[in-house]
């Protein structure tokens, strides 16, 4: 089946201005997930900052969109702290930082859902997910062609576990009733790749397709 191909980088890609300069750092916080940066730094126009605060990820964000031969997709359903609120999203989770990202994607999928998956592809293979206040990055891969295990859920997660159309958590995504970051941009890349013929024809059509 055709695979998608990086386009050549467009000229317009290229850096300009001058780089941001630290003069000064001070560590904040620290705990084994995350440190908090306090810089002071000259921006690129020449403004001086005095306290530019950076967080620190100590682990890389991997996400994983399992999609099934029938055009659906699993989920999950959670409490999450930050904002309060329960949200479904794609199994996701952190890799160490000297971790494969491929087998940090295998164990999360594993424990969250217990789908094993035979077909892996890194469909988005480096995300800055909020680059103006962390330096967290993450990636992205597709999972297909399943056997269903155990799940293994972390000691602090209690899931739900859905299987949908693609269509129904794409529209609800983008209506903002899905908000993770990682799960909009998995969906849209999946979309994507079936519009354009990168995945096979059967399952791009079934993802495709509305009910009636």
């Amino acid at each position: 089946m055709p695979e998608s191909k990086p386009a050549q980088k467009p000229d317009w890609l290229i850096p300009h201005g001058r780089a941001w300069e630290i003069t000064a750092s001070r560590p904040i916080y620290d705990n084994p997930w995350i440190g908090l940066t306090e810089h002071e730094a000259i921006a690129p126009s020449g403004q001086f900052t005095p306290a530019y605060g950076v967080v620190r990820f100590k682990n890389l964000a991997v996400a994983v969109l399992p999609l099934h031969e029938d055009g659906a997709v699993t989920l999950v359903g959670q409490n999450r702290l930050p904002h309060g609120d329960y949200v479904w999203e794609i199994p996701e989770g952190g890799a160490p930082l000297g971790e494969d990202p491929l087998e940090a994607a295998r164990r999360e999928l594993r424990e969250e859902t217990g789908l094993l998956a035979r077909d892996w592809r890194c469909v988005l293979p480096k995300l800055q997910l909020s680059n103006s206040t962390t330096d967290e990055r993450g990636i992205g891969f597709l999972a297909m062609s399943f056997e269903q295990g155990e799940t293994d859920p972390d000691a602090t997660e209690d899931l739900a576990v859905a299987r949908v159309p693609f269509q129904e958590a794409l529209d609800a995504a983008l209506a903002g009733w899905m908000p993770d970051l990682l799960t909009v941009a998995m969906l849209l890349r999946a979309h994507h790749m079936a519009a354009e013929g990168a995945l096979p024809p059967e399952l791009a059509r079934l993802m495709l397709e509305r009910s009636a």
